[in-house]
C-alpha cells in the first residue's frame, strides 16, 4: 500500500479535543462529521470545536483536512440541488467556510442518498441529474477560489457500496469533479436484513445471498466509471449484532427473528468479546472477515488481519486509499495502527 496510498478517518466534531497526536501522524486525511444542509446552505453552527484544527495542523502539518456534510438521515440536500439558486448559495457557502477555517483543505459530501429516501429525507428522480450539476458548481466555485488565493480545496463525496447508488447517480459523469470516491463498504448486511453474514467483508463468500463485499463494490464503481485510482474503500471500527440466532454453522449465514442492529464498537469488542464471555472468534478465509459467536449472538466486525487484507487490496489493486467510520470507536487504537503498518510496509504484492 504504498505511500501515495490515503488512510482517512471520519472524526466527530465532539471528538477532535481527543485526537493524539501519534495518530494524526498515522492519518494522510481526516473528515469532520458533520456539517449540515440548511436553507441551501451549509452550515457549521453546531460544531463547537473547530478551533482545534490548528493543534491539530501542528501536531501533523501534511494532515489533509476535510469538512464533511450530511451523513445517514441528514437532509437538505435534494432541495439545495433541485435549483441553479439552491446550488449556487451552497457552493458559495462551501468556498465561504473553506476561506473561513484555512486549517480546512475541502468538503466531503455524505448525501445518503441521492433518489432515495429511506433515510427520512427529501428526495426526487431529479436528485440523479441534480447532484452532478450541484458538485459541477461546487467545483466550480472552489475552482475560482484557487485561482484568487492559490488554495486549492478538495471536493470529495461518500457513497453507498451496492447498485443502488450508482442508479440514482451519474458516477461516470461526476467523478470528473473529485479527487476521490470512498466506498462506503460497511453497514452491507445488518440494518435490512435477518440472514447474519458480513457486514464489511472483502469478497463475497460461497453461500451467501447477498452479493455485495468490497471488492464487488470496486469493481461495480469502476464499471459505472470512477477510476480505480479514486476509489477509496471503507473499513469499519465497529460491529453489527444479530441476536437469537439459531446455533447452527457457528451462527453465520443463518436467519434470525430480527435484522442486524449496531453492535459494540471495536474498544468494547476488545475487552469483551473477542474470546472473552463465551464468544469465539471465526474466520472467514474466503470473506477475509472474522466474526463472533456465543451459540445465540452474531457479531461482525474488522480486526487487524481483516484490516490488512483490505489494505493489501488497495496496493493489489492501485486504488487511493482506505477510510474508516469512526475514529472514537477504537480507543485501543489498534486498527489505525494496522492501517499504518500495511501503508509503510512493502507488500508482497
Amino acid at each position: 500500500m504504498g505511500n501515495e496510498c490515503k488512510i482517512i478517518g471520519y472524526v466527530g466534531d465532539s471528538d477532535l479535543p481527543n485526537l493524539r497526536e501519534e495518530d494524526a501522524l498515522k492519518l494522510t486525511h481526516i473528515n469532520i462529521a458533520f456539517g449540515h444542509v440548511k436553507n441551501d446552505e451549509i452550515s457549521i453552527d453546531h460544531l463547537k470545536h473547530l478551533h482545534q484544527l490548528e493543534k491539530i495542523k501542528a501536531f501533523n502539518p501534511k494532515l489533509t483536512i476535510l469538512l464533511s456534510v450530511g451523513g445517514w438521515s441528514a437532509g437538505g440536500f435534494s432541495e439545495a440541488a433541485s435549483t441553479a439558486a439552491g446550488r449556487q448559495k451552497m457552493a458559495e457557502s462551501a468556498v465561504r467556510i473553506v476561506r473561513e477555517y484555512k486549517e480546512l483543505d475541502g468538503i466531503d459530501l455524505d448525501w445518503e442518498y441521492p433518489c432515495y429516501g429511506e433515510a427520512g429525507i427529501e428526495s426526487s428522480p431529479d436528485d440523479k441529474e441534480n447532484f452532478t450539476y450541484l458538485l459541477k458548481q461546487i467545483w466550480e466555485e472552489l475552482d475560482a477560489l484557487q485561482q484568487e488565493t492559490g488554495k486549492y480545496a478538495l471536493l470529495t463525496i461518500a457513497t453507498g457500496a451496492d447498485q443502488y447508488y450508482i442508479d440514482g447517480t451519474e458516477m461516470d459523469k461526476i467523478e470528473q469533479y473529485l479527487d476521490y470516491v470512498q466506498l462506503m463498504t460497511y453497514d452491507m448486511r445488518g440494518g435490512f436484513q435477518v440472514l447474519t453474514g458480513h457486514h464489511t467483508n472483502l469478497y463475497t463468500p460461497t453461500g451467501d445471498l447477498f452479493r455485495i463485499s468490497v471488492d464487488q463494490s470496486v469493481h461495480l464503481f469502476m464499471k459505472a466509471g470512477v477510476p480505480r485510482e479514486k476509489i477509496v474503500v471503507g473499513a469499519a471500527f465497529y460491529s453489527r449484532m444479530w441476536k437469537n440466532v439459531p446455533n447452527k454453522n457457528n451462527g453465520y449465514l443463518q436467519m434470525s427473528p430480527g435484522s442486524g442492529g449496531y453492535g459494540p464498537d471495536f474498544t468494547e469488542l476488545a475487552s469483551d468479546y473477542i474470546h472473552t464471555n463465551g464468544y469465539t472468534r471465526f474466520w472467514d478465509n474466503e470473506a477475509k472477515a472474522p466474526y463472533l459467536f456465543d451459540g445465540s449472538t452474531f457479531i461482525s466486525y474488522d480486526d487487524e488481519e481483516s484490516i490488512k487484507h483490505k489494505c493489501n487490496y488497495v496496493h493489489h489493486e492501485g486504488l487511493g486509499g482506505i477510510m474508516f467510520w469512526e475514529y472514537k470507536c477504537d480507543k485501543t487504537y489498534r486498527l489505525l495502527e494496522a492501517m499504518h503498518k500495511a501503508r509503510n510496509v512493502k507488500s508482497k504484492y
